[in-house]
């Protein structure tokens, strides 16, 4: 198997894998224990971990939360915020965020703004009638959400923001890179905006950390999210960064209620395992990036000359000065990307969009105006371990 469909998760750096190993045999201590050798040594995997991880962002370890992804990251932090911002200090009930970003956004958002949502996955009658009503239905939840438009490569426009934010704006969340097109917002200047107005600012960051350098030390963010297995790490754990507001934290509401783990903020055992293995792929990727990053580049300019040469009527979609390294969204006239895939499936992994929205066709592919080419869109995205001769193999 080829596999081109990084962006989705990616191969588990071997590193990686020897670090977790003794966590999940003989170092099966519990960290919210006491005393005894295998809780202490367990908590002071953790910690490290936690500084790891801090580290590759120039974060401060007590501002790092342990989550079980990025998408519960995403949930933590704005339920946490519109819960308490609303009713304990009443600063306001708006949220600010785009048409574009990872689904967990935005389905989060629209829940928030009133939508009712149903399991799409059931046929029955009973569910079809929920669709229905659905269309028509809104619940007054307390919550108002503004969805901007973005340009032609799927980015958050200055001015946009600035018309969007009320007297009563309490965040701002945009996706750092663009999953499916690997375009870059400018976080640094939507940031200054956002504070220049008072307004909290949250970035999911799950596709470029390890590919892009961050630095909470010069980027006022004031919330990220982030995920292990799109960097080489272990499915079932991410992050939360939460900047430390003067001497306290800010003050979010817990997304699981329970014990006193990760400041309570998320009540349950933490996964040792899973969190070394996190903290060991950004120890990693500090340590390596520049290199691996240089090479994706390079690789990358490699396989779209090939792809020109196949189809010359191709067409690359995404910022080509500011995108996710390694990230290639492009048309191919004449294609149905499904059945393409499907082809392929037993020689090569590619993607027709996120994971998040499979079996559906490219909503960023609609919020760019390219719609009715949505059928031609294809995903290839490479990892550091990537060779041309796999991309040559592949014959796409």
């Amino acid at each position: 198997m080829i596999y081109l469909d990084n962006s989705s998760t990616t191969p588990i750096d071997p590193e990686v894998l020897d670090a977790m190993l003794p966590y999940l045999k003989e170092e099966y201590g519990n960290p919210s224990s006491r005393y005894y050798s295998l809780a202490v040594n367990a908590e002071k995997a953790v910690n490290k971990a936690r500084e790891q991880v801090a580290n590759l962002m120039n974060a401060e370890p007590k501002e790092i939360i342990f989550t079980g992804s990025a998408s519960e990251s995403n949930n933590f932090i704005i339920k946490g915020i519109a819960d308490y911002k609303k009713h304990y200090e009443e600063k306001g009930n708006h949220i600010i965020t785009s048409t574009v970003e990872h689904k967990s956004i935005l389905q989060t958002c629209k829940f928030l703004n009133g939508d009712v949502f149903w399991n799409k996955s059931e046929s029955t009658i009973a569910s079809q009638f929920l669709k229905k009503k659905r269309i028509s239905k809104k619940i007054d939840r307390g919550y108002e959400v503004s969805f901007l438009s973005v340009n032609e490569y799927a980015q958050i426009q200055e001015d946009t923001f600035k018309d969007s934010i009320r007297e009563n704006t309490i965040l701002a969340s945009f996706i750092w890179g663009n999953n499916e097109i690997g375009s870059l917002n400018d976080i640094k200047s939507l940031c200054a905006i956002a504070k220049e107005h008072g307004v909290l600012f949250h970035s999911d960051a799950t596709q470029v950390l390890g590919k892009i350098d961050i630095d909470v030390k010069k980027i006022p963010v004031d919330f990220i999210s982030v995920s292990a297995h799109k960097l080489y790490g272990p499915k079932g754990v991410g992050a939360a960064f939460i900047r430390q507001a003067g001497l306290s934290d800010y003050k979010l509401t817990s997304l699981i209620h329970g014990g006193l783990q990760e400041k309570g903020y998320r009540g349950g055992t933490s996964a040792v395992h899973n969190i070394v293995g996190f903290g060991k792929a950004c120890e990693i990727a500090k340590r390596d990036m520049n290199s691996y990053i240089n090479k994706i580049y390079e690789l990358e300019i490699k396989a779209k000359k090939m792809l020109t040469d196949k189809y010359p009527d191709i067409k690359f979609l995404g910022d080509p000065d500011n995108h996710i390294p390694g990230v290639i969204g492009l048309l191919i006239p004449g294609i149905v990307n499904d059945m393409m895939i499907k082809d392929l499936a037993d020689k090569i992994a590619i993607s027709s969009g996120s994971a998040c929205g499979i079996g559906e066709p490219s909503y960023v592919i609609k919020e760019i105006g390219l719609e009715n080419k949505s059928s031609q869109f294809i995903r290839i995205t490479l990892n550091k371990n990537t060779r041309l001769c796999d991309i040559q193999k592949a014959r796409i």
